[in-house]
C-alpha cells in the first residue's frame, strides 16, 4: 500500500475524461458527467445510485432534489434526483446544449445552446418562456442572486443583462477586446464580474454599468461567497492572485504550483481557497494569509476541476487522468499546518550553534528544524518565487536567501522576521553567501553581475561587472578577504571584497562551471565545467595548476576532502564519482554504481565517509580510502513529472558522529545517522517531516482493525491486499505501526458518536503523538 494520504476518500474512476463534476447543494448527492453519461452517488458512501446516458451538461436544483441537463439531442431533461426517473423534458432548440442552469428560486431553467441562442424554461408551466437570440455566440451565463435577470457573454465581447420577466435586453457592457468567456454575480448582485479570452477580468456596476477595475487574469475567476473578494490565476506571474472587489487591489498571492491552475474554488466560508492544474496537485490555500495548508497529490493528469462540498468537509478534483479524487478536509484536517515543504527541496544548510536546519523550496519559503529531533519552528515566507538558496551567517544568527523574485532577503532567525530585502538584481538570483566577519552578503544573478551588500543597512556596497553570462555561484574566501565568482561564461574571478576591483579572471574551461571550492587552506580553488573537466587554480597568481579529465560528461560538482588532499567531483551524464588527488592529479577512484543522476556529494566533517545523492533519491555512502560503497538506499520510490527535476540537496550536521540531513523533489526533509557496527554500516532514519501520506509494503485490510467498507475500498485501491499474508505476518512490525495508532484511537474518548478510523483521524493523532515527526525503522528496510 503505497502513498494513501490522510484524508483521502476512495476515488472514482472512467473510461473517459471528466467533463464535470457538482455537488447537490445539501451534500447528500454528487454528480459526474463523463462520456456524456450522469454518474449520480450518494456521499454517504460513494456507492453510484444510477446514471443516464446521452447528456453534455448537469446542474442541480436550488434545493438538491432535482437534476437539469443538456442533451446532445437538443433536449433539456429534468431528473428526480432520488429515483433518476425524468420528469420534464423540453425541446425547442436545433444544436446540441452547452450548458444548463437553474435559476436561484429554482423555478426556471436557463440553457444554452450551440445554435446561439439561449432559452429560459418555465418549470411550473413546463414551456419555453423565452428565446434570447442575436447575441453572438453565448459562452457563459449565469443569474443575478435574485433571479430576476440573467447574464451573458458572447464572442462579440460584450456582457448583456436581460430581464427574467419580459426576456428584454436590460443593459449592454461594453469594453472587453475579446470574446467574453467567464461571467459572475456578487452576492449582492450589485456587482458583475467578466473574463474575455484577452485575459482581461472587468469589474462592472451593474445599475450603472459603469466598469470599476480592469485587471488582468488568466484563468479561473471566481468570487468568494461574500462576493467581496475574486481569485484568478495569471499565467505572466505564475500565481493565483486574491483581489479586492470594491479597491481592485491585489491583497494576497498564492505561491506553490509548478505550472498552470485550471480550476479554483472558495470554501462555503470563504476562508480557504482549492485549487488545481498541470502540475497535478491539489491545493489548499488559507485566504487570510496565503499559506498552502495541505497538498494533495495522486493525479497523474492536469486538474481540471475543484470544489468544496457544501459544508466544506469534503473537496473533489477531476483530472484529465479520468479519475475524480475524494478528500476529507473537515476540523482537524484542512485547519492544520503540514511542516512538509509543498514543493520540492531546493538546499539545506546547517546551523552548529543553533543545531539547527534550514531548508528552502520551490515553494518559495524556508523551514527552520531543531536538526536533534526534527521539530519545525518556523516558516519565513516573503519571497515570491523559487527560493534558489540560503545561508547562515558566521554567527548563525541571521539567515540569507536568494529567489527567483530578483530580491536577496535577510532574515533574523529567532524570530523568523525579515531584516532586509536586497533589490537591484534584474534577473533571477541564482547564489548568496556571508562574509566571514558576517557583515557583508554576496549575491550572484543571471544578470550577469555580483553585489556586494552591507548586512546592517541592506545597501549595495559594490556591483561586481565582468562576466559575459549569467553569474552562477559566488563564494568567500576562507580567510575572508576575497569573493570567487563562476559564470555560465566559462570564466572564474576573484574579487577584492573591500574595493570590488577584479584581482584575477581564470580562464581555461570551454563552457560554463557549474560549482567552485576554495581549498581548506585557501591556497587553490577548484572548479567543476560542462567542458567535463575539473581545475584547480592558484589564488596567488590566478594559474590552473591542474587539469582532471576522466568524466564523460558534464562535471557538476566539486568538493574538497576536509584535509585539502583530495577533491572529489560528480557528473550528472556519467553518473559517476571521481575521487582525485590535489599533488598528483591522478584519479585514485571512481565510484560506479549510480542508476540516475547525481545531485549532490559531499565528504563527512571527519572525512572517513563520502555521499552521494541522486535526483531521484538514490542515496550511497563510500569510503574515503578504498572508495567501497558501504551503503545503498532509494528511499522514495518518486517519479519524475513534467517541468519538475526531483532535487535531493544534502548536507552532513555533525563532526562527532556521522549523521546528515536530505530533501527531495516533494518537499520532504529526513535526517540519517549512520551506525558502524564492526566492519560494516548501517545507515537508519532518525525523523522526517510528515507530508500526510502513508506508505506500508506488504499491507493487508484485514490487518488494520476498525475500518468500514469505505476505509477498505481505499486500502485496496491503493494496492493493499484482501487477504492475509504470511510474509506480512513475518514483517508484522511495519503494519502494527498503523495498527497500533488505528488500537490508540479506538481506546480514547474523543466525544464521537460513531470513531471514524478514517487516514484522516489517524494523521491527526500520528502527527501529534509523534511531535510532526515520524520515528521510523532502520533505513535498510524502508522504501517510501
Amino acid at each position: 500500500m503505497r502513498d494513501a494520504q490522510f484524508g483521502e476518500l476512495p476515488f472514482l474512476k472512467y473510461d473517459n475524461v471528466v467533463e464535470t463534476c457538482v455537488y447537490s447543494p445539501d451534500g447528500t448527492s454528487f454528480a459526474v458527467l463523463s462520456d456524456n453519461t450522469i454518474n449520480v452517488y450518494s456521499t454517504s458512501n460513494w456507492e453510484k445510485t444510477w446514471i443516464s446516458s446521452g447528456h453534455s451538461s448537469v446542474a442541480y436544483s436550488p434545493n438538491g432534489d432535482r437534476i437539469v441537463s443538456g442533451s446532445r439531442d437538443t433536449s433539456v431533461r429534468v431528473w428526480d434526483v432520488a429515483t433518476g426517473e425524468c420528469r420534464c423534458i423540453f425541446i425547442g432548440h436545433t444544436s446540441a446544449i452547452r450548458s444548463v442552469t437553474y435559476s436561484p428560486q429554482g423555478t426556471v431553467v436557463a440553457s444554452r445552446s450551440g445554435d446561439g441562442t439561449v432559452r429560459l424554461w418555465d418549470l411550473e408551466a413546463a414551456g419555453c418562456r423565452s428565446t434570447i437570440s442575436e447575441c453572438g455566440f453565448i459562452l457563459d451565463m449565469v443569474f443575478s442572486p435574485k433571479g430576476n435577470t440573467i447574464a451573458l457573454g458572447s464572442d462579440d465581447c460584450r456582457v448583456r443583462l436581460w430581464d427574467v420577466a419580459s426576456g428584454e435586453c436590460r443593459s449592454i457592457l461594453v469594453g472587453h477586446t475579446g470574446s467574453v468567456s467567464t461571467i459572475a454575480y456578487s452576492a449582492q448582485g450589485d456587482l458583475l464580474i467578466s473574463k474575455d479570452n484577452a485575459s482581461v477580468v472587468r469589474v462592472w456596476e451593474v445599475g450603472t454599468g459603469a466598469c470599476r477595475h480592469v485587471l488582468e487574469g488568466d484563468q479561473c475567476v471566481v468570487l468568494s461567497p461574500r462576493g467581496n473578494q475574486m481569485a484568478f490565476f495569471n499565467w505572466y506571474t505564475k500565481e493565483a492572485a486574491l483581489w479586492d472587489v470594491e479597491t481592485g487591489a491585489c491583497v494576497r498571492k498564492l505561491s506553490g504550483h509548478m505550472g498552470r491552475i485550471y480550476g479554483m474554488a472558495y470554501s462555503p466560508q470563504g476562508d480557504q481557497i482549492v485549487s488545481g492544474g498541470d502540475d497535478k496537485e491539489v491545493r489548499v490555500w488559507d485566504v487570510e494569509t496565503g499559506e498552502c495548508r495541505q497538498t494533495m497529490t495522486g493525479h497523474t493528469g492536469t486538474v481540471r476541476k475543484v470544489l468544496f462540498s457544501p459544508k466544506g468537509d469534503c473537496i473533489a478534483s477531476a483530472s484529465s487522468d479520468k479519475i475524480v479524487r475524494l478528500w476529507n478536509v473537515g476540523p482537524g484536517s484542512s485547519r492544520k499546518i503540514s511542516n512538509h515543504h509543498s514543493g520540492g527541496v531546493i538546499n539545506l544548510k546547517y546551523s552548529p550553534k543553533q543545531n539547527q536546519v534550514a531548508s528552502c523550496s520551490a515553494d518559495s519559503t524556508i523551514r527552520l528544524w531543531d536538526a536533534e529531533t526534527g521539530d519545525y519552528s518556523c516558516t519565513l515566507t516573503g519571497h515570491s518565487g523559487c527560493v534558489s538558496t540560503i545561508a547562515y551567517s558566521p554567527q548563525e544568527d541571521q539567515l540569507a536567501s536568494c529567489s527567483e523574485d530578483r530580491t536577496v532577503r535577510l532574515w533574523d532567525v529567532e524570530s523568523g522576521g525579515c531584516l532586509h530585502i536586497l533589490t537591484g538584481h534584474t534577473e533571477y538570483v541564482s547564489d548568496v553567501a556571508f562574509s566571514l566577519r558576517g557583515d557583508q552578503i554576496a549575491s550572484a544573478s543571471r544578470d550577469s553581475t555580483v553585489r556586494l551588500w552591507n548586512v546592517s543597512t541592506g545597501e549595495c556596497q559594490h556591483i561586481l561587472t565582468g562576466h559575459r553570462d549569467n553569474a552562477r555561484v559566488v563564494i568567500y574566501s576562507v580567510q575572508g578577504g576575497q569573493v570567487a565568482s563562476s559564470s555560465a561564461d566559462g570564466t572564474i574571478r576573484l574579487w577584492d571584497v573591500e574595493t570590488g576591483d577584479c584581482h584575477h579572471s581564470l580562464t581555461g574551461h570551454m563552457m560554463k562551471v557549474n560549482r567552485i571550492v576554495y581549498s581548506p587552506n585557501d591556497s587553490q580553488i577548484a572548479s567543476a565545467s560542462d567542458d567535463k573537466t575539473v581545475r584547480l587554480w592558484d589564488v596567488r597568481t590566478g594559474m590552473c595548476t591542474g587539469i582532471f579529465i576522466g568524466h564523460q560528461g558534464y562535471v557538476t560538482r566539486v568538493v574538497y576532502s576536509p584535509q585539502g588532499h583530495q577533491v572529489a567531483s560528480s557528473s550528472r551524464e556519467d553518473k559517476t564519482v571521481r575521487l582525485w588527488d590535489t599533488e598528483s592529479g591522478e584519479c585514485r577512484h571512481t565510484l560506479v554504481g549510480h542508476q540516475q543522476s547525481i545531485h549532490a556529494i559531499a565528504y563527512s566533517p571527519r572525512g572517513n565517509l563520502l555521499a552521494s545523492w541522486s535526483d531521484f533519491g538514490e542515496g550511497r555512502l563510500w569510503h574515503f580510502a578504498t572508495g567501497e560503497c558501504v551503503w545503498t538506499l532509494n528511499h522514495d520510490g518518486l517519479t519524475p513529472s513534467e517541468g519538475h527535476l526531483l532535487l535531493h540537496p544534502f548536507v552532513w550536521i555533525s563532526h562527532d558522529v556521522d549523521s546528515f540531513i536530505t530533501g527531495d523533489g516533494g518537499g520532504s526533509v529526513r535526517r540519517w545517522d549512520v551506525i558502524k557496527e564492526d566492519d560494516q554500516y548501517r545507515v537508519q532514519m532518525r525523523w522526517r517531516s510528515t507530508n500526510g501520506q502513508l506508505t506500508v509494503e506488504g499491507a493487508c485490510v484485514q490487518d488494520v482493525q476498525g475500518l468500514n467498507e469505505l476505509h477498505r475500498r481505499l486500502l485496496k485501491q491503493r494496492g493493499a491486499t484482501g487477504e492475509p499474508s504470511v510474509p506480512l505476518r513475518e514483517a508484522g512490525k511495519k503494519v502494527m505501526a498503523m495498527t497500533s495508532v488505528v488500537s490508540h484511537l479506538k481506546s480514547s474518548s474523543l466525544n464521537t458518536e460513531e470513531l471514524n478510523l478514517s487516514l484522516t483521524l489517524a494523521a491527526n493523532s500520528f502527527t501529534s503523538h509523534s511531535e510532526q515527526t515520524e520515528q521510523v525503522m532502520d533505513a535498510g528496510a524502508f522504501e517510501g
